[in-house]
């Protein structure tokens, strides 16, 4: 891991010095009187860019005057949004957090964990959802909101649709063994364990390669995730139950620099274990 986070960073050294080196040849050129100069003293090349400078101030006061006459330029505000979307407009914000809570009833919320183990389910998404077949061409047909939540409590996914006209559960859908892409929230808490963990020592001297300091906390980077699977044979047997369980890979950039390679370790949100693959 940490050789590779070296390679990354002597890329963007090397198109440092690049670009500097580039910088100067360009500022050469481009420079009146020397490269360009005759064997008489220049006299030629300077003419010419003195002929130029003239022609530059002159385009200016051109572009000035013309655009004296030009109104200043207006930018428009959105419209407000209202609480209430139309027909297939996206979901309001007041509608997202309606239906969240019409979603999660008291018996959802007594009988369910969150990624962190708390009471009630992991939010994951909020869409609009899909209209029925007989509804695809009706321009007042329902207006309905699909909420999927994680249980972590059991590994179950939970899809509530919510009619956003009468305020009711109109369906209830339960699975296991789905894993949609984990939410902001997984991905964070799943890099709080790594960082937690002997297996994130790799991480952390990464991280202070890059920039000598310390990494504490997730608030020093910038994290996204991707769902892992087991592959029968190619993992340590601690895995062996993801794809059941609620499994990450992450893929953490410092803050304002490169991308830290994590691919090896495994962090199992049900479990909250973390692994490391043999590659």
């Amino acid at each position: 891991m940490r050789n590779i986070v070296h390679r990354h960073l002597g890329k963007v050294v090397a198109g440092a010095a690049i670009a500097v080196a580039g910088t100067a040849v360009m500022v050469g050129i481009t420079l009146p009187g020397t490269a360009g100069a005759d064997e008489t003293g220049g006299t030629g090349t300077a003419r010419a860019a003195q002929q130029s400078g003239q022609d530059q101030g002159q385009g200016q006061s051109e572009g000035q005057s013309q655009g004296a006459s030009v109104a200043p330029g207006v930018v428009e505000q959105a419209p407000a949004e209202g609480k209430k979307g139309k027909g297939r407009d996206p979901l309001t914000d007041d509608e997202i957090a309606r239906v969240e809570k019409i979603a999660v009833n008291r018996q959802l919320f007594d009988t369910s964990e969150d990624v962190e183990g708390d009471r009630g389910p992991q939010t994951l998404t909020v869409d609009l959802a899909d209209p029925e077949a007989a509804e695809v061409d009706d321009p007042d047909a329902p207006r309905r909101a699909e909420v999927t939540f994680y249980d972590y409590r059991d590994d179950t996914l939970v899809t509530r649709t919510v009619d956003l006209d009468s305020g009711k559960v109109a369906r209830t859908d339960t699975q296991h063994g789905v894993q949609p892409p984990p939410s902001k929230a997984e991905s964070l808490e799943a890099a709080t364990l790594l960082i937690a963990d002997p297996l994130g020592a790799g991480l952390k001297a990464d991280y202070k390669d890059a920039t000598g300091k310390e990494l504490t906390s997730t608030d020093q980077l910038l994290v996204s995730g991707g769902i892992y699977r087991a592959a029968p044979g190619a993992q340590p047997a601690v895995l062996d139950k993801c794809g059941e369980h609620r499994c990450v890979r992450l893929f953490p950039k410092v803050k304002n620099g490169p991308w830290i390679d994590a691919r090896s370790l495994v962090i199992d949100l049900s479990s909250r274990k973390v692994a490391e693959l043999q590659l």
